[in-house]
């Protein structure tokens, strides 16, 4: 999605930086405010957290709302919850996949399957985007995973490592 967002932000990295944190996020624009799903967010609380001007928030908003195509992505953009962090809370195990090509197809699939092969039950699965960052796939599952499931993993073209 960067490749279609960062075009209009080139010559305007400060911008561009809040909106690729808004795009990392699920923050939406409407109306000329910026929401968290159906929370309206402070400039002021954006502009610190983001360690920017409250004015470069402002700007990116109406940078946003200047653009029709940038507009409809970012009304449509939603906050989604990750369990990584509860999963030890609740007892359940945070497997991270380190991949090759994140784009390829197939992937979460194989590693679906092995480890339903093996009786895991998968809570939740999220992939890190690679245009921000390496190509990573978080498994929440809901019990331990055998090692034999993380050899297997291991052996699938395009993983990398496996950690648990």
């Amino acid at each position: 999605m960067w490749e279609v967002v960062e075009p209009q932000f080139s010559r305007l990295p400060a911008q561009g930086k809040v909106a690729m944190n808004m795009i990392n996020i699920g923050l939406s624009v409407r109306d000329g405010k910026v929401f968290c799903g159906p929370m309206e967010m402070s400039v002021s609380a954006m502009a610190r957290a983001l360690k920017v001007d409250r004015r470069i928030i402002t700007n990116t908003v109406k940078t946003i709302e200047s653009d029709p195509k940038l507009q409809s992505i970012f009304e449509a953009l939603e906050p989604t919850c990750s369990l990584r962090r509860v999963a030890p809370v609740m007892g359940w195990t945070v497997v991270e996949i380190h991949l090759a090509d994140s784009n390829q197809p197939g992937l979460l699939g194989r590693i679906a399957s092995e480890l339903g092969r093996v009786g895991v039950s998968i809570r939740q699965a999220v992939g890190e985007d690679p245009q921000y960052s390496e190509g990573r796939l978080y498994i929440i599952a809901e019990s331990e995973i055998p090692a034999e499931a993380v050899i297997s993993i291991r052996k699938i073209p395009g993983v990398i490592k496996v950690i648990l």
